[in-house]
């Protein structure tokens, strides 16, 4: 005979033992050992480019799952449609004031340094220029690709705006539904832990796609090959740098309090992550898992962190700024600074939904010189030599504003809860590498009335 009686509040689950700082460790040294291979065997390095494609491409894979499962549950399990319309006008203004001001970083910045003066185009950097115009599309395909070719297309497409526009319709109407509509949010429940479980399996060969990532770039490059843009890489790394720690770290201090070193020390498995894969699109997942952890609400991780990720661009904004100074100059034809401002802004509109991809950077610029500016389009190939290593800045820069931007808007709406987020960032609550998900909430949300069966 048995009984079901409730299971002690206070009663602490046994934690698994966690190997995964020797994963990351692991990543470390095959960063070091793929810069190694690169510098000592170039030809035979640049082979070894398929391993980090490999990698990033099973990330992507798990993406537009991830999403679907957060902001279907983030905004199914809110009552008022008007809590998730606040997070998402706010998240928009914020993002828009934020890209403002990293332009304008960018180019003061860029008007101190005058990157490119004194070099020379040629006909091999020109066809460069040519061809990366052509991976780049216009504002109104941008727009046009939001919508799905169908309801499931979403999930496969590999657009995340297309998995961002049905997740909202899925999770608006979920929220309609009331009580008939908790089934389904169980449902996604149950498979957002799978998700997560695949993306925890998939990261053990994170030092396997690092490792051929970094060696196949230095081997394309080489040392020689930065040695004539050093002032325009420096100057963005430099420019990149105040953004994110005199900006946004003041900015959060100001408003919450949170030290955005702290901050950034909690996420830094994260920024390694995308160090050695040059895309932040391989760390949001797990910025979902950790923002979640960290005592930021469902709803505002599940609308600011997708949406962040192609409308927060602070390092492609600064990116696009003194690429387009460096590249006037380089050519003898300075802008002037209302062809800077006016270039800039019609570039950063075009961007949207470039973030986290390698390279795609590189075709907003492209295709934002053709069409504004296309006596200028043949100077983009003077940069293709170091767009890697920029856009690993760039990369770094747009997570950074991301993750700055989650805590702020969750403090602004209410959907922070600061203690817990004090005991994260400290330590005394860590992040759960094995499933990336909390399980005491997760339990909490599966099932409301948790009970556990005792013999008697």
């Amino acid at each position: 005979m048995s009984v079901t009686v409730p299971e002690p509040r206070g009663t602490a689950r046994p934690r698994r033992q966690n190997r995964t700082h020797y994963l990351y460790v692991a990543v470390v040294a095959a960063v070091g050992l793929g810069i190694l291979v690169g510098l000592l065997f170039p030809d035979f390095a640049v082979e070894l480019k398929p391993l980090g494609t490999a990698f990033v491409a099973l990330i992507k894979m798990m993406i537009q799952p991830v999403i679907f499962c957060t902001i279907v549950i983030g905004v199914g399990s809110v009552r008022s449609a008007a809590r998730v319309g606040k997070v998402g006008g706010l998240a928009l203004a914020y993002f828009l004031a934020m890209s403002t001001v990293a332009l304008a970083i960018g180019l003061v910045v860029g008007n101190i340094l005058h990157p490119g003066s004194g070099l020379h185009l040629t006909d091999e950097a020109a066809s460069a220029g040519a061809a990366q115009a052509e991976g780049a599309g216009t504002t109104t395909d941008f727009l046009l690709g939001i919508v799905p070719t169908s309801l499931f297309s979403a999930l496969t497409s590999g657009e995340v705006l297309e998995t961002l526009l049905v997740a909202l319709l899925v999770g608006f109407a979920v929220q309609a539904m009331g009580r008939t509509g908790e089934p389904i949010l169980r449902g996604v429940g149950h498979v957002q832990r799978l998700v997560f479980r695949v993306l925890s399996m998939i990261m053990w060969v994170a030092p396997v796609g690092a490792f051929g990532a970094m060696a196949a770039v230095v081997g394309e490059t080489g040392v020689d090959a930065l040695k004539s843009l050093a002032v325009l890489m420096l100057g963005f790394y430099v420019t990149c740098a105040l953004f994110v720690f005199v900006v946004l770290g003041t900015l959060l201090k100001a408003v919450t309090g949170v030290n955005v070193f702290s901050l950034f020390k909690y996420l830094g498995r994260e920024f390694l992550l995308i160090l050695s894969t040059s895309s932040s699109e391989s760390a949001l997942p797990r910025l979902i898992a950790k923002m979640e952890h960290a005592g930021v609400d469902k709803p505002t991780v599940g609308v600011v962190v997708p949406t962040g990720y192609s409308f927060n661009l602070d390092g492609t904004a600064i990116y696009l700024t003194m690429a387009s100074l460096f590249i006037a100059s380089a050519l003898g034809d300075p802008l002037s600074i209302g062809e800077q401002v006016s270039l800039l802004l019609f570039m950063m509109i075009a961007s949207k939904g470039a973030a986290g991809v390698t390279g795609a950077g590189m075709a907003t610029l492209a295709g934002g010189l053709s069409s504004h500016r296309p006596e200028l389009l043949d100077g983009v190939g003077l940069i293709v030599g170091i767009d890697r290593f920029m856009s690993e800045a760039r990369a770094l820069t747009n997570f950074a504003g991301n993750s700055v931007a989650t805590v702020l808007i969750a403090h602004w709406t209410g959907g922070l809860d600061r203690a817990r987020l004090d005991r994260v960032l400290v330590g005394e609550e860590p992040f759960d590498e094995t499933t990336m998900l909390d399980e005491d909430e997760d339990h909490a949300v599966l099932e409301p009335s948790p009970v556990a069966t005792q013999p008697v």
